[in-house]
């Protein structure tokens, strides 16, 4: 005779939890370190510490939220540890891009975005965000896809509320530019033809 399961987690129970979790965990960590395998590194991190909170997430309303900023915290945790790498980048290149920079590449992402649909769009982002660097990406996503606001951002990251709003800019730029030109490669032919 087996003792009583009472303490004990229905594993059926947690893996219908993972994956009614498991692909916005793995796309906050894959926006954060544009790396699969570390997403797919810091996924199975965040599911182990929700097993051991199991008891407290299994009906929590807020569990979606608890999972995300575990994601997120891990993520930025990871690239931390490589700070070194990135943050050579922004100081080889300074300077900011101008307004007339950002209006023209917003303009040709929003004429390319009038002709996909919404997966087309979620795709185009994923790949041009994969394509910028950490230095840019990180505070984008966490400004446009965590909502973090500047000074959170400045405080995680441990730079200058300046030095986040100029990386944003810049990544907006080259999204923008990375967008355009993977739209007009991508774009689909009125004939159907593959480009």
């Amino acid at each position: 005779m087996h003792p009583a399961s009472s303490g004990r987690i229905d594993s059926d129970e947690f893996t219908a939890f993972m994956r009614a979790y498991q692909d916005m965990v793995f796309t906050t960590a894959a926006r954060l370190t544009s790396n699969a395998a570390q997403a797919e590194d810091i996924a199975q991190e965040v599911f182990l510490r929700a097993y051991e909170n199991f008891e407290r997430l299994r009906s929590s309303p807020a569990a979606g939220g608890w999972l995300k900023t575990v994601a997120t915290h891990l993520a930025l945790n990871h690239l931390t540890r490589y700070r070194r790498r990135w943050r050579l980048f922004t100081e080889v290149f300074p300077g900011e891009p101008s307004e007339d920079a950002l209006e023209s590449a917003a303009a040709h992402v929003d004429d390319l975005f009038a002709h996909t649909d919404k997966d087309q769009r979620r795709a185009l982002v994923e790949q041009a965000l994969e394509k910028l660097p950490a230095h840019q990406r990180v505070p984008l996503v966490l400004y446009h896809f965590e909502e973090m606001p500047y000074r959170d951002i400045a405080a995680r990251l441990g730079v200058s509320l300046a030095k986040v709003k100029t990386d944003i800019l810049r990544a907006r730029v080259a999204m923008a530019a990375l967008l355009s030109h993977r739209g007009l490669d991508a774009a689909p032919e009125a004939t159907g033809a593959e480009s």
